[in-house]
């Protein structure tokens, strides 16, 4: 094959020195073209961010203020007739805490996000790609992380309604127990044998609690059917007055022990119902007390407490020493006719010869 010809070949263009400058003169005057537009952009973005920052700052320092405030009107009414309805100072901090994270998270959210949108769209870039794949990934997540979600927005609305909180006693139907840590996701509580629940906030379709407001204690009194009752119940009277002035008692009790009367009337028992407001909490350790002064009172005073399967001493019945021995048998008498039946059919020998 012929090699090409010199003439055939093209050389490569060497830029001159003319061409150089022809290229630094049109990037000048591209510069100089649209040095305005970029620095006018340049000074919009730093206004947004700044504005953005100092905003945030503000905000998150209002609702600072906003939050102590709310601790410190709390705190004025302790140790106050309504300071004793109130929850317990561990449960205030914890309950700010938590409602003033989630709006200051809130916040820098709705604001860094705007401001971040407002500096895209100054560069001209459209945004409604972009806008319209974020709202498909939100559905997607959305949907994915529901349980997540719902948790979440569980945790917000119980902590804004303050339906509980640290200390508190609780039954939310999985679990019961008492309140150790209140989060956004999860609720801890511990058991009345010392473990530990981790309750989901989207999983409590209804609380029990047991801590707010007051108690009631309630104890039913079963005495026999024959006992006077103006003994009886002069004798819980005698009871509900001392233990009212006794001490820690008169502390837990918020009224008077009451007896309200008989419960139930059966043939050989009836039932008397003494009821009591108590604190919060307190309402078992009172029923133990009440029915623990009850009982001595009653012994005192000689009146039977029935009830159950216990038997009282005039139902105890002497046994029969004759129970333990066995009837006579017809066999025993040889001449019965069951003894007659059951003798050996004797064997009858053949005459000698």
């Amino acid at each position: 094959m012929p090699s090409p010809s010199p003439s055939q070949t093209t050389a490569p263009a060497v830029p001159t020195f003319q061409d150089a400058q022809q290229s630094a003169t049109n990037a000048a005057s591209w510069v100089e073209q649209n040095w305005s537009t970029w620095l006018a952009i340049g000074l919009r973005v730093v206004l947004i961010l700044v504005i953005a920052a100092v905003l945030r700052v503000m905000v998150r320092r209002a609702i600072t203020k906003l939050i102590d405030r709310m601790s410190r009107t709390a705190q004025a009414v302790d140790g106050t007739a309504l300071g004793g309805l109130l929850v317990n100072a561990e449960r205030r901090r914890q309950r700010s805490q938590a409602i003033g994270s989630v709006l200051r998270s809130v916040a820098s959210f709705l604001i860094m996000g705007t401001a971040a949108l407002m500096v895209l769209a100054s560069f001209q870039i459209n945004l409604a790609p972009l806008l319209a794949s974020a709202g498909v990934a939100g559905v997607a997540i959305g949907f994915g992380a529901r349980n997540l979600v719902t948790d979440f927005l569980s945790g917000v609305f119980m902590i804004l309604e303050d339906q509980y909180g640290v200390g508190d006693v609780i039954d939310a139907g999985v679990a019961s127990g008492e309140v150790i840590e209140v989060g956004l996701r999860v609720t801890k509580l511990r058991g009345d044998s010392g473990e530990i629940w981790y309750v989901r906030n989207g999983e409590v379709k209804r609380i029990g609690n047991l801590s707010q407001g007051w108690a009631t204690a309630g104890v039913d009194v079963t005495v026999r059917a024959s006992e006077n009752l103006d003994r009886v119940k002069a004798a819980l009277d005698q009871v509900a007055e001392r233990m009212s002035k006794d001490e820690p008692w008169n502390e837990l009790l918020w009224g008077p022990i009451e007896v309200l009367g008989l419960d139930s009337v059966l043939l050989d028992s009836m039932v008397i119902r003494l009821s009591a407001k108590t604190m919060p909490g307190k309402a078992l350790t009172v029923e133990r007390e009440l029915r623990w002064r009850v009982k001595r009172a009653f012994d005192e005073a000689d009146i039977r407490i029935v009830g159950g399967a216990t038997a009282t001493e005039d139902e105890v019945v002497t046994p029969d020493p004759t129970a333990t021995t066995a009837a006579p048998s017809a066999y025993a008498n040889t001449a019965s006719p069951q003894s007659e039946a059951a003798a050996p059919i004797p064997s009858v020998r053949p005459p000698a010869k």
